[in-house]
């Protein structure tokens, strides 16, 4: 699962075909619409850790492999908290996640009604 090389992450080249974005690396090509199992597994986590939720998009970026996530989440929930604390939030929800990642980018916002 975490067999992918620095070079191939990257070396990932983005290619816009019929208006969707395709990886393509040495693992062959992934179309970006589809998820994958991690960001789907990681995705359920935060919507029920986050129920108020009111934008949610987990990344794998590291070309499907499951090494690196980039987290873009927007919750009234983080509303008072300064971005460290809405971090800490997400680390704490995919604590066994991280476990087996190499790298985690988080995103937070309070959305703006």
């Amino acid at each position: 699962m975490f067999a992918c090389k620095r070079s191939l992450m990257v070396s990932a080249l983005r290619v816009i075909r019929s208006n969707q974005v395709v990886v393509v690396s040495g693992h062959g090509q992934r179309c970006m619409s589809t998820q994958t199992d991690g960001e789907a597994r990681i995705a359920n986590i935060l919507k029920e850790k986050f129920p108020l939720a009111a934008s949610l998009k987990v990344v794998d970026i590291s070309g499907g492999c499951g090494a690196m996530y980039e987290i873009h989440i927007e919750s009234s929930e983080f509303k008072g908290k300064r971005t460290i604390q809405q971090h800490q939030l997400v680390n704490q929800a995919l604590k066994e996640e991280i476990q087996g990642m190499h790298g985690l980018r988080i995103f937070t916002d309070v959305p703006k009604h």
